[in-house]
């Protein structure tokens, strides 16, 4: 088995694409070993001390380092997806799937927020998971859209810079409603 490695704008965060799947739909998101008790892979990662965050998408694991180097967790993390992927132990249990969160909006904004969905999921996420993580919609108030940071986005020095430019910037764009986007 071969897993390719990416760098991503993170500098704590690796991706991994394992040539297989790693979920069928949607992403789980995962910050401490209690949380990644759902997910046999991501628990197997948790045992490797210094990760601090998993994140599974469609076709990749993002993994997010505290203070040690990549030179010494990533044979480890390579090690913990191949036996992973060789045991034919599930990714996630069907529960463990964290997207379906619940959003807010005033039922007056429903065509709005359509529009602000659709442009996050055929434009943005696309993007964002080829550098390992994911966005999604959480609230629209005020004329503020909150969204979701996940996997590699979450933390990022270069999230806010995103956020700003490039993701308010399409949706005001194309929903003049919009008058900025903030990370929740």
């Amino acid at each position: 088995m071969f897993i390719q490695t990416e760098a991503t704008p993170n500098p704590a965060t690796l991706k991994f694409i394992p040539g297989k799947a790693v979920l069928a739909e949607g992403t789980a998101d995962f910050t401490d070993k209690g949380e990644a008790l759902a997910s046999p892979l991501a628990s197997r990662l948790f045992d490797i001390k210094g990760v601090r965050g998993v994140f599974l998408g469609s076709d990749f694991i993002s993994v997010t380092k505290g203070e040690e180097e990549w030179q010494h967790l990533k044979p480890m993390i390579l090690g913990a997806i191949m036996e992973h992927y060789m045991s034919g132990s599930p990714t996630v249990a069907e529960t463990a799937n964290d997207d379906t969160g619940a959003t807010s909006y005033d039922p007056e904004d429903e065509a709005v927020v359509a529009t602000i969905k659709e442009l996050l999921e055929t434009r943005v996420r696309p993007a964002v998971a080829q550098d390992g993580g994911d966005i999604t919609f959480s609230a629209f108030r005020d004329g503020i859209v909150y969204l979701h940071m996940r996997g590699a986005c979450s933390g990022c020095p270069s999230s806010t810079a995103t956020l700003r430019h490039g993701i308010e910037n399409l949706l005001r764009h194309f929903c003049p409603e919009v008058q900025s986007v903030q990370a929740v």
